[in-house]
């Protein structure tokens, strides 16, 4: 019975995936709801909640190219969302990548709403040292970061299939 357990495809992550998802749009909405447009709220003497649109890609990466990089990179999400779960259809014991790629899908899916229904990312957390701000991002970005530094963990764990 086990065996027949840990042989199932790690689509059974996709939970996950739907709980990234909604918990980056509810913060989001949140944020767009109470925030004026870079206005912050400082929580701590190193974070700030900012409301921020980004309508490039990571740290604001062609946010000013006129318009085009909203539906490439819109496009670059739907081959990233058809890719990943093509791979995690094919994953059998691997937990800790099922997880890792369920995690990314959902910071996928989460940006990929924002830019295809309101034309950019929303952004919010605010990390900063002194005067330097690291570049805004959300819990979509959260997600995909986690995902990826659990992939890496895993290749440098040697891909231990089914032992966590």
């Amino acid at each position: 019975m086990r065996e027949q357990q840990g042989a199932q495809s790690q689509l059974v992550w996709l939970w996950l995936t739907g709980l990234m998802i909604v918990l980056d749009q509810v913060s989001k909405h949140w944020v767009v709801a109470r925030f004026d447009l870079y206005e912050r709220l400082e929580v701590l003497p190193f974070f700030n909640l900012t409301l921020a649109y980004n309508s490039g890609a990571a740290f604001s990466f062609l946010a000013g190219a006129g318009g085009w990089q909203r539906w490439f990179f819109a496009a670059v999400a739907v081959i990233a969302v058809v890719l990943i779960l093509g791979w995690m259809r094919k994953l059998r014991d691997e937990r800790m990548q099922g997880a890792a790629l369920a995690l990314i899908l959902g910071g996928a899916v989460g940006n990929l709403y924002d830019r295809v229904v309101l034309g950019h990312v929303v952004d919010f957390l605010d990390f900063y040292w002194g005067d330097y701000h690291f570049p805004a991002f959300n819990i979509a970005d959260t997600a995909i970061t986690i995902g990826a530094a659990l992939i890496i963990l895993d290749m440098l764990l040697g891909g231990r299939r089914g032992h966590d």
